[in-house]
């Protein structure tokens, strides 16, 4: 964190013979801007007339966190790093009855502990943001998507203010699109990485539920979604194998089969039928491999 004095209205460097402003600067947000009373003016004019001022911002400096050092090893930095990025995008509904009640949940917990997320939409179409794109957000709990097994490490959460049993409002989902396409763009998230909850905790999780639409999101670009005529597969296709091919977690089959037909089908029920084959089948092609023996 740097602090600067400057005048009241003034650059950095005019004299400081009138009201004082501090601004503190800190990496990554807007500097802060805090004005100075009388006594404290005069305080700061003397601690700069004796370069005395050093010495806080010095001794400020000095507290500065240090990068993160394993002791086993000699640190040598290198310049080329960056920091790490997620790779992923949740979609989650509140379950709760209005953008008031979600928010404090966000920011205490839920019966079952601590919870947040990243975004937070209003039903009519607000944006807040609750924990920063860098940090990790409490938002999957346990579960995986495909590889990925820490989904909090790895993703943003983006929570819809809903309650579960009725339509997305046409301005809330607006909303997500813009912030999709902001979020793909500025982090680098494949724009086929968006997923619902209850993809990644099939059984744990029904959110954001068979009422979500996954097909306006495809048309817009992003997410999975079967492309061209569906057909039959070939003999000996392995749907089972296509499931755990687009990520699905395959623990407890009837609940990945659930999670499965709320997302791509927009209905109940945990098992396959014909058309979950085909679309299984256009899905594993679409991916680059086929579940066919």
């Amino acid at each position: 964190m740097t602090i600067l004095a400057t005048p009241a209205g003034g650059p950095p460097g005019a004299p400081l013979d009138g009201p004082v402003r501090l601004r503190q600067f800190s990496a990554g947000f807007p500097p802060r801007v805090t004005a100075l009373s009388r006594p404290g003016r005069a305080s700061l004019l003397r601690l700069a007339r004796h370069g005395l001022l050093l010495l806080p911002l010095a001794w400020l400096a000095a507290c500065a966190p240090l990068p993160a050092r394993n002791p086993m090893a000699t640190w040598v930095p290198s310049p080329n790093h960056d920091i790490r990025r997620p790779v992923l995008i949740v979609v989650h509904f509140t379950d709760q009855h209005s953008v008031k009640e979600s928010l404090q949940t966000l920011r205490t917990a839920n019966s079952g502990g601590p919870v947040s997320a990243h975004y937070l939409i209003g039903a009519d179409g607000g944006i807040y943001q609750l924990v920063a794109d860098e940090q990790r957000a409490w938002h999957a709990g346990p579960g995986r998507w495909g590889t990925i097994t820490d989904v909090n490490s790895a993703s943003i959460g983006i929570e819809l203010d809903n309650d579960g049993h009725t339509p997305f409002a046409p301005p809330q989902i607006d909303s997500l699109l813009r912030l999709l396409a902001d979020l793909t763009t500025r982090l680098r998230i494949p724009p086929a990485q968006v997923i619902g909850h209850e993809d990644l905790a099939p059984g744990r999780k029904d959110d954001p539920g068979p009422l979500f639409p996954w097909k306006q999101l495809a048309d817009a670009g992003y997410g999975l979604w079967p492309q061209g005529p569906l057909v039959d597969p070939p003999a000996g296709f392995d749907p089972w194998m296509a499931l755990g091919l687009i990520g699905y977690a395959l623990d407890n089959r009837p609940a990945a089969v659930r999670s499965f037909h709320h997302h791509f089908r927009g209905m109940n029920g945990d098992t396959l039928d014909a058309d979950d084959l085909r679309v299984l089948y256009a899905l594993a092609r679409q991916l680059g491999a086929s579940a066919a023996p």
